[in-house]
């Protein structure tokens, strides 16, 4: 994130809820590195799959609220 964007912005992570500096913004929501990167070594039949597609889910529902 920008310098400007961080001063403007206090980052809490849609799928953990902790506030964080560091990850990315899809749509209007953060996620951190920490969950990113776990979403992404995730496997399918993992049991926190379904709980990651259900956060992730809530990006769209609240663009399309």
């Amino acid at each position: 994130m920008s310098d400007e964007l961080q001063h403007d912005f206090t980052p809490s992570c849609i799928i953990c809820g902790q506030i964080k500096e560091n990850g990315i913004l899809i749509i209007s929501e953060f996620i951190c590195e920490d969950c990113e990167n776990e979403m992404v070594h995730t496997e399918v039949n993992d049991a926190k799959y379904p709980f990651f597609i259900h956060q992730m889910k809530q990006i769209l529902y609240k663009k399309n609220a």
